[in-house]
């Protein structure tokens, strides 16, 4: 007897992969959970993703997609970078654990290549070599994805600091601080009382950093002119 489809849909699936993501991190992700959670076997997702890696490929497109959709490019290529690069921390804020994803796949999908040929695009006009144009783009999106990934660990860490020790991780580092001497944490410690450290994961730090990547750019280009 000839096998029938499961009546469920792939929009359905990639929903509940972004909860399911959401709720329990990308570290306990299975079909099999994914499976339970639409409430039908696993081996039926296989009749729409090969594999888990498949599945991780569809998610990480559809990131790029959003992207694509949400990215204007105006301006000069520094200023097509700087709002190409807040997109993409945007959209990868929005989705969960969408930075690991991106960066477990490979550009074998049609909106994760339309993805990275826009980003050539915005350093199409430069007169840097076609090398470095693919390093420009590389630094940059690296650049933003471990930002986003940062800061999403830091969430995870100072919740589990609270559920396991039932102290907030300021109140740990103080007491850690106080008992060391002015050689070993003395600029570490007036930093951190002075609230630098809060400035990381901020709109603040994130700008400061592509604004750093854009003056090396333009530094590079300046040195090839000479």
């Amino acid at each position: 007897m000839k096998k029938q489809q499961p009546s469920i849909s792939e929009e359905k699936i990639l929903e509940a992969s972004w909860e399911l993501l959401g709720e329990e991190g990308i570290e306990k992700f299975s079909l099999r959970r994914l499976a339970d959670r639409l409430g039908i076997q696993a081996p039926s997702l296989y009749w729409y993703f090969k594999s888990k890696q498949h599945l991780y490929q569809r998610l990480a497109n559809h990131v790029s997609k959003m992207i694509l959709d949400e990215f204007h490019a105006e301006g000069d290529w520094k200023e097509q970078l700087t709002g190409l690069a807040a997109t993409v921390r945007s959209v990868l804020s929005r989705y969960p654990c969408s930075t690991q994803l991106m960066m477990m796949t490979l550009p074998h999908e049609p909106d994760i290549i339309r993805f990275t040929n826009r980003m050539l695009l915005c350093v199409e006009s430069t007169p840097l070599e076609q090398a470095q144009k693919m390093q420009v783009v590389t630094t940059l999106v690296n650049y933003v994805f471990y930002f986003v990934l940062d800061d999403y660990q830091h969430e995870r860490n100072v919740s589990a600091i609270l559920k396991d020790q039932g102290v907030l991780p300021g109140e740990e580092m103080t007491r850690l601080l106080d008992s060391m001497s002015e050689t070993d944490a003395g600029l570490f410690r007036r930093m951190f009382t002075n609230g630098l450290f809060e400035l990381m994961g901020s709109d603040t730090a994130f700008e400061f950093g592509v604004k750093l990547i854009l003056l090396g750019i333009e530094q590079v280009i300046k040195e090839q002119e000479k």
